[in-house]
C-alpha cells in the first residue's frame, strides 16, 4: 500500500469519526434555538407589558447604579454570546454534516448501492436543513435583543443625564456600538 493511499484512508477514517459528534452538536443547537426562541418570546411579552425582569440592562443598572458604560456593554455582549455562537457555528457544522456522508454516498454510487446513497444523502441534507433553521432562529433573536439592549443603554444614559451624572456620553457610544456590531 502506497503512502498516499494510507494517508487517504486515514483521512477518510478520521472524518467518519466526526459524524456522530457533529450530528449531536447540530441536534443540540437545533433544540437550543427553540429554547432561545421561547425565552425571547417570553421576554418580548414581558417587555410589551412593561415588566421589569424583561429589561436586563436596566435591572442590572438599577441594582448597581455605578456600573460603567463598558460594564453594561460587556453584560449585553455576554447575554448575546450563546445565541451568537449558535448563529455562526451551526451552519458550519451543517456543512460538515453534509460533507461527511458524501464520501460513503459516492462509494455506494460507484458500487451501485443506490439505497446506501439515498440513506447517506438523507442524513446529509437533514443535518444541513436543521442547521440552517437553528441559525436563522438565533440570528433573529440576536438582532432584536441587540436592538433592545441598545435602547436600554440609551434609556440608562438619559436617566444618568437627568440625575446629573456624567456617564451618558460613553453610554451613547456603547449603545451605538452595540446596535451596529455585526451579528
Amino acid at each position: 500500500m502506497s503512502l498516499q493511499l494510507m494517508i487517504e484512508s486515514a483521512l477518510y477514517s478520521a472524518s467518519q469519526l466526526f459524524m456522530l459528534p457533529v450530528l449531536l452538536a447540530v441536534l443540540l443547537m437545533f433544540f437550543y434555538a427553540f429554547y432561545a426562541l421561547g425565552a425571547f418570546l417570553w421576554q418580548s411579552r414581558q417587555r410589551r407589558r412593561g415588566q421589569a425582569p424583561a429589561f436586563d440592562l436596566l435591572q442590572s443598572w438599577r441594582a448597581a447604579p455605578t456600573m460603567t458604560a463598558v460594564e453594561l456593554e460587556t453584560l449585553a455582549f455576554k447575554r448575546l454570546e450563546a445565541p451568537r455562537i449558535v448563529t455562526r457555528v451551526t451552519p458550519m457544522l451543517g456543512l460538515v454534516a453534509t460533507m461527511i456522508p458524501m464520501g460513503p454516498a459516492l462509494k455506494s454510487l460507484a458500487s451501485g448501492e443506490l439505497a446506501q446513497v439515498s440513506d447517506n444523502l438523507t442524513v446529509a441534507f437533514s443535518a444541513v436543513i436543521l442547521s440552517l433553521l437553528a441559525a436563522s432562529l438565533t440570528y433573529w433573536v440576536v438582532n432584536v435583543r441587540r436592538r433592545w439592549y441598545a435602547e436600554e443603554l440609551v434609556l440608562i444614559g438619559q436617566a444618568q443625564r437627568s440625575q446629573g451624572l456624567a456617564a451618558s456620553e460613553p453610554l451613547a457610544a456603547a449603545a451605538h456600538e452595540l446596535a451596529t456590531e455585526a451579528a
